[in-house]
């Protein structure tokens, strides 16, 4: 799976807050259970914040003392999320290879 489609259905499906990146890179291969590497996994992360998909993961809670990494999608995301889903289902239906899934 594209790695940019793999985040946006990963983060449709599973909310993931962390204290870091790295943790959040490690809860998102467990989740997945896909071979991505880290750096790909940040390249994506780049083009989803850059294209509205996602919001901004560092966040400071208010009354924190410390940062936490999030990964949420935004209304935009969510429609992109559902559409690669729409896209590899209708694929999988005529017995076609998905190459977002």
């Amino acid at each position: 799976m594209d790695a940019t489609a793999l985040l946006l259905t990963t983060a449709f499906r599973h909310r993931i807050s962390e204290p870091n990146i790295e943790a959040g890179f490690e809860q998102f291969i467990v989740l997945t259970d896909q071979a991505i590497t880290y750096e790909a996994f940040r390249d994506a992360l780049a083009a989803c914040l850059h294209d509205g998909l996602i919001r901004e993961p560092i966040r400071l809670p208010e009354g924190a003392l410390q940062c936490h990494w999030h990964l949420e999608l935004t209304p935009k995301g969510v429609s992109a999320s559902r559409e690669f889903r729409r896209l590899c289902e209708s694929k999988q239906s005529v017995q076609e290879s998905c190459t977002l899934c």
